[in-house]
């Protein structure tokens, strides 16, 4: 199965066609979509873990505000 957004993406490459498939085969994959792929594959798992680390962040400054709620000396 194909993905169309990947499809989309090497349509549009034009002038750059080039560029990729020679970064493609130079990264050792066998076709320039099975590149995109795993472009397009590690672009969602980075999100993912800065996602990640933006809930713990605000997670822990919520514990530490609520702290400081809870102190009697302030």
């Amino acid at each position: 199965m194909q993905d169309h957004q990947i499809i989309q993406l090497i349509e549009n490459l034009k002038g750059r066609r080039n560029y990729e498939e020679k970064k493609a085969a130079k990264l050792g994959f066998k076709s320039l979509y099975a590149y995109f792929e795993n472009k397009i594959m590690k672009e969602k798992e980075s999100f993912e873990e800065k996602k990640k680390e933006l809930e713990e962040i605000k997670s822990s400054e919520d514990t530490t505000k609520k702290n400081k709620k809870n102190c009697s000396c302030c």
